[in-house]
């Protein structure tokens, strides 16, 4: 058995994040490794207990109680949103199971804060009517925060409770999870770690994103009971169909293939995987689970470099158990760059202007609206460049030299990364 705990110390190290948990649990044995502080600014130590945001591998967890809600009969997969949630704003076709497959077409990254009552996914979803449709339903995938929070909203109604009570009711408790929460004044009874920027690694002066975000990226777990819940996964027939491939993808990174009900699911090597990922406010969570082997890995980190720290951690993972890694990312080839895809595109909460400076496409992101509260470095400039196909319409970005390659695409009308639509205006 590898030494996991040396290996994660230097990776860590390596990829300059504070603070980390590993979790992995193979066919009944478990075994949770902690790195580093939660705060550089306090040097508090990370435990194997110490509770991390999850973001978005929260979204699984509100598929689950959909999935849970059509098998007692409350809806069925296909209905009309609008059926169930008569005053949702929204495209009257848009359905359910377009909400779990990020193929609403709904702008959706809209991250207002609504409040702190428990009103305020109901708020939220009102909001939606000065939301753009940015395809129609059903024939695109884009990335879509805004759409669990409409499943959040539909739980409460058909549970007659919260969507944070019905997590405890349905999940959290009948798990035995006890190290799972959404609010900030339950994470503080844990040892909770704080975002740490990828930029220079200070600490964040936004702790969490607003509980109107909740359903789409709020919970706060440890690497334990994150496990636990992807045990269940594993073990229960109810939420087999959630791993079924529902949309292809076609973003080329990570071995990220097809979209089921909530889960990704990929190809690393001729294996089938299935996972989330998961970021905040300079927290990022990882989790696979390789359902032949009886295998997965969950990395909990505080810091904007995770992605640096779980590729290589998950490539030594996979290899040692199933002898697999972590797909590598696309890389920069040389080939012709024009200006045909030079000018502005925007979406809810972000801008990203393309210009050509000399021989070489330059993109500079920019945080807009409610998302400039919480973003830590609200303007961000990449290089752009050639990758397979040279077709002049594939290119690929990255952060720092340090971070991997990630892929971006251009149509005549749209620009396509981060797994969403984002369009030419």
């Amino acid at each position: 058995m590898p030494d996991w705990s040396a290996r994660l110390n230097e990776l860590a190290v390596a990829a300059e994040v504070p603070g980390a948990v590993l979790g992995i649990w193979q066919d009944g044995a478990s075994t949770i490794t902690p790195y580093g502080v939660l705060n550089a600014a306090t040097g508090v130590e990370t435990t194997g207990d110490s509770v991390f945001q999850i973001g978005s591998v929260s979204k699984p967890w509100t598929g689950t109680m959909i999935v849970q809600l059509a098998a007692e009969g409350w809806l069925q997969l296909d209905d009309p949103v609008i059926k169930l949630l008569p005053e949702a704003p929204i495209d009257p076709r848009v359905t359910v199971r377009h909400l779990l497959t990020h193929t609403s077409g709904i702008d959706g990254d809209l991250f207002t804060d609504t409040g702190r009552g428990d009103d305020c996914l109901e708020r939220y979803v009102a909001l939606l009517a000065d939301v753009e449709q940015l395809f129609e339903p059903g024939t695109a995938y884009s990335y879509c925060n805004a759409g669990f929070v409409v499943l959040g909203r539909l739980i409460e109604v058909l549970d007659g409770r919260t969507w944070d009570e019905s997590l405890r009711a349905r999940l959290v408790e009948p798990l035995g999870l006890t190290h799972t929460v959404t609010l900030p004044e339950e994470a503080i009874l844990y040892r909770a770690a704080r975002g740490h920027t990828a930029e220079d690694g200070s600490p964040v002066k936004t702790w969490q994103l607003p509980r109107s975000i909740g359903p789409a990226g709020l919970i706060t777990a440890s690497a334990a009971d994150l496990l636990e819940f992807a045990r269940m996964h594993l073990d229960d027939e109810r939420y087999a169909a959630m791993q079924e491939p529902q949309v292809p993808f076609a973003g080329g990174i990570g071995g990220f293939i097809d979209l089921g009900l909530t889960w990704r699911i990929y190809d690393w090597d001729g294996r089938r995987i299935f996972g989330h990922d998961g970021s905040t406010i300079s927290q990022t969570a990882f989790l696979r689970v390789d359902p032949d082997a009886r295998l997965i890995m969950c990395l909990l980190t505080n810091s904007g470099n995770g992605t640096r720290l779980f590729e290589p951690l998950a490539s030594e993972v996979f290899q040692h158990y199933v002898g697999v890694s972590h797909p590598a990312a696309p890389q920069p080839v040389d080939g012709p760059v024009d200006d045909r895809h030079v000018g502005r595109y925007e979406r809810a909460s972000v801008r990203l202007d393309v210009v050509l400076r000399g021989d070489r496409l330059v993109l500079t992101e920019e945080a807009t609206g409610d998302r400039l509260a919480f973003a830590e470095e609200p303007v961000h400039e990449y290089d752009v460049l050639p990758t397979e196909p040279l077709d002049g319409d594939h290119f690929v970005v990255r952060y720092s030299p340090e971070h991997p390659w990630v892929p971006l695409t251009f149509t005549p009308t749209h620009l396509f990364t981060s797994g969403r639509v984002t369009p030419r205006r």
